[in-house]
């Protein structure tokens, strides 16, 4: 395997976890900092007088000095490097959003201790110039976090809305900066109720002048070698808007780009917590085929991608496919692909879609597939359609999660890994490890995309939200789930965790004899091992389990989980 440094995101297991599996996967062995250094939390302690909750407080974030450090430690150890800006500076993703007193000085001079942890991409670049250093960077996204520093979900919602205001349009870096309260008419924007407007103005400047520093300082002099800029949260007008158009604009001007987007250098597209996943394909592709273009289709099942965009997102779900495509190494092409993305749009087209992967499986064409039309989780017709087929347990990737630039980073970045490992390696014992991994990941993304999200969750909300287990008694009931730690009593908190894991055993093993995987069954499902031209080498599903106390709340709410299923093949 081949030794790659990462710096993730947060440590969420979309951002760790599943990442480091993918890894596994695709013969990359994924080196972390410790735990604690980037552990991620929402508030920790509650105030309250009798039954009335007054506030939170007490979050957790990362430590940068310690990231810096573990990034020196480890260079002349690792063949690549996939940094997360967002960590390395703010210590996370929540991080980043923090509210400020001030947004810094003057750029590029704004604040000397943010440079010094930048400036350690300069130095292992100095260093090891031959080894490549991907980097994700994020655009704030519109609303500020939730229970994150005495932040409520009023102030998410009215920053959100506030946020998505069209704003006058500005071209000149320092005119953005001070331009985030004028509203498309020239006029400045109204007080705020539930969150201090300036700091939250000071956060957006200190980020977007860390933006800039990436884009200036480390990207055009060389010592980055990819930049993908995830706007996360995104929305078709709004604060984001004129920094979106900023950055594409310098990639343009000074990084030989065409339309805001260089393939080679720099990619900006509306997703944050499926770039570990596109950057770890990319860093495969590189360090297992040099980098040659993987050539990749689209075939929509449903409205085609040109006419969708979603919630979250500024532009369409084709134009966010291809800048994806672009950020893990792959080329478009309209036929003969190495790689086939099935895009399911419409969840009455599922049946056509199944019958394409079963064509797909005859004909060994490696299939990713993404579906749309669950708005943040599995849609139950198409999920049970493409579980009722024996030829889904073969997909190179897969995903329902979140929002639709996430599923397509998610289920792209495994395809893309995956087929870059099977056509390159020879040796047995990496290629049967590899599988194991890779059927635990797609075994995953089912148990969690559906069988979580789509159904166990309802249970734990609902018993999360029964006003008998909720501490307090002016705060909403629809909120208790989001921080169950602190909102819920003692004992409801720990009967959730009874309810999240016996419902996770019951699925668990009614996922491993569906179709797609057949489990213990006299004939059980194959997954694809080795690629070498027309030619695949095939694995049986051979065991599925997950252990009782793995699934867990790991930021306390209900809509993320740790979920490690272990799958094996022969």
């Amino acid at each position: 395997m081949r030794n790659v440094l990462y710096v993730p995101l947060d440590d969420r297991p979309v951002n760790l976890d599943d990442v480091i599996k993918l890894g596994q996967a695709s013969g990359l062995n994924l080196i972390t900092p410790l735990a604690a250094d980037i552990r991620n939390r929402l508030d920790s302690v509650a105030e309250a007088s009798g039954s009335q909750l007054i506030g939170t407080s007490a979050p957790t974030f990362g430590k940068p000095e310690d990231i810096r450090q573990f990034i020196l430690s480890h260079a002349s150890s690792v063949q690549g490097f996939i940094i997360s800006i967002d960590m390395l500076v703010y210590g996370g993703l929540i991080g980043s959003r923090r509210l400020r007193t001030s947004g810094g000085g003057t750029y590029p001079h704004y604040d000397s201790g943010t440079a010094d942890l930048l400036d350690v991409i300069r130095e292992i670049k100095q260093l090891y110039p031959n080894k490549p250093i991907y980097v994700l960077d994020t655009i704030m996204r519109l609303a500020t976090t939730t229970y994150v520093e005495g932040l409520s979900y009023n102030a998410y919602t009215e920053s959100r809305s506030l946020m998505g205001i069209a704003r006058k349009k500005y071209t000149d870096f320092n005119d953005i900066l001070n331009g985030y309260n004028i509203s498309s008419d020239g006029t400045e924007l109204g007080d705020t109720v539930h969150f201090n407007k300036t700091h939250y103005y000071n956060t957006r400047q200190h980020k977007f002048k860390t933006n800039h520093y990436v884009l200036d300082s480390l990207v055009c002099q060389g010592y980055i070698d990819f930049l993908a800029v995830g706007v996360d949260d995104a929305n078709k007008e709004g604060v984001q808007i004129n920094e979106i158009r900023f950055v594409e604009n310098y990639i343009d001007r000074y990084l030989g780009g065409c339309e805001g987007q260089n393939p080679n250098r720099a990619i900006i597209l509306p997703d944050a917590d499926g770039l570990g996943h596109s950057l770890v394909a990319r860093m495969a592709n590189q360090l297992h085929r040099e980098g040659r273009k993987t050539q990749i289709s689209v075939q929509y099942f449903g409205p085609h991608g040109s006419t969708i965009i979603n919630n979250y997102e500024y532009m369409t779900v084709h134009q966010n496919i291809l800048r994806h495509i672009d950020v893990v190494g792959g080329q478009c092409v309209t036929s003969t692909p190495n790689i086939e993305i099935l895009a399911i749009t419409d969840e009455t087209q599922v049946s056509s879609a199944v019958s394409r992967i079963h064509a797909n499986g005859t004909n060994f064409v490696a299939t990713v597939v993404m579906d749309f039309t669950g708005k943040g989780s599995a849609n139950p017709t198409v999920t049970e359609g493409l579980l009722d087929s024996q030829y889904t347990g073969r997909l190179l990737g897969y995903s329902a999660w979140n929002t639709a630039g996430n599923l397509m980073g998610i289920s792209l970045g495994m395809g893309q890994a995956r087929y870059a490992f099977m056509v390159s390696e020879t040796s047995a014992s990496e290629l049967n490890m590899a599988v194991n991994a890779h059927g635990s990941l797609l075994f995953k993304r089912f148990l969690k995309d559906y069988y979580y999200k789509r159904l166990a969750v309802v249970d734990v909300r609902s018993y999360s939200r029964t006003p008998s287990n909720i501490r307090y008694d002016n705060l909403q009931a629809s909120f208790a789930d989001q921080n169950m730690r602190l909102f819920n009593t003692e004992s409801a908190y720990q009967q959730v965790f009874t309810i999240l894991r016996d419902q996770m055993q019951i699925h668990q093993t009614t996922l491993a004899g569906r179709n797609a995987f057949l489990i213990g069954a006299p004939t059980p499902t194959c997954n694809v091992k080795q690629i070498k031209g027309a030619l695949w080498t095939l694995s049986e599903y051979d065991s599925a389990s997950l252990v009782y106390d793995n699934p867990d709340f790991i930021w306390w709410r209900a809509f993320e989980i740790t979920l490690n299923p272990k799958v094996t093949l022969q």
